[in-house]
């Protein structure tokens, strides 16, 4: 990718302005008073995941996944490699899943199953920051959405190609 050139798709200030956006709208969903378990999906959710947490109002745990559909491409290999799940007891608890991107749902469809059946999460909601409507393959919608994204392979902002980009604090794509 480094005979093209990076655009920038969506600024920093745009993209913290929505996350702030959608932090109330799930402080509106919870509440203030119980206790809600945020679960990151590692790596690409990192940037999002510490910047909605700022915004939450409810007591906040935090805890981290780590699964793979993608290795190194830019399509998903439509196989989940369950990298890390070690969570605490989630049993009775509310959780907010939190991904960087929804595309196939393959990985969402597996996390979340995962959440409700081992972990018996009495509810669990999903927050991602980009929902790619266009590459949908299981019927799962997100819960809370920062924005809709077309079929741009898009990084920065936690989003990565080949762990690079994480660090940009926009979202840019290569045209």
């Amino acid at each position: 990718m480094s005979d093209k050139e990076l655009k920038v798709l969506i600024d920093e200030k745009t993209l913290v302005s929505r996350i702030k956006e959608l932090a109330q709208d799930i402080n509106n969903h919870y509440g203030t008073e119980k206790e809600l378990t945020i679960v990151c999906v590692l790596k690409g959710a990192v940037m999002f995941f510490c910047e909605l947490a700022k915004y939450l109002k409810m007591p906040v745990r935090m805890e981290f996944v780590s699964l793979s559909s993608y290795g190194d491409a830019q399509k998903s290999s439509g196989k989940v490699s369950a990298l890390n799940l070690s969570l605490p007891p989630l049993e009775g608890k509310n959780v907010l899943v939190v991904e960087d991107i929804m595309d196939t749902g393959l990985t969402l469809n597996f996390l979340l199953d995962f959440m409700r059946s081992k972990c018996k999460a009495q509810d669990v909601k999903l927050a991602v920051m980009f929902d790619k409507k266009s590459a949908r393959k299981y019927p799962l919608k997100p819960d809370f959405y920062a924005f809709d994204v077309d079929d741009k392979f898009i990084v920065g902002f936690g989003l990565d190609y080949q762990e690079l980009y994480r660090n940009l604090p926009y979202i840019g794509y290569y045209e």
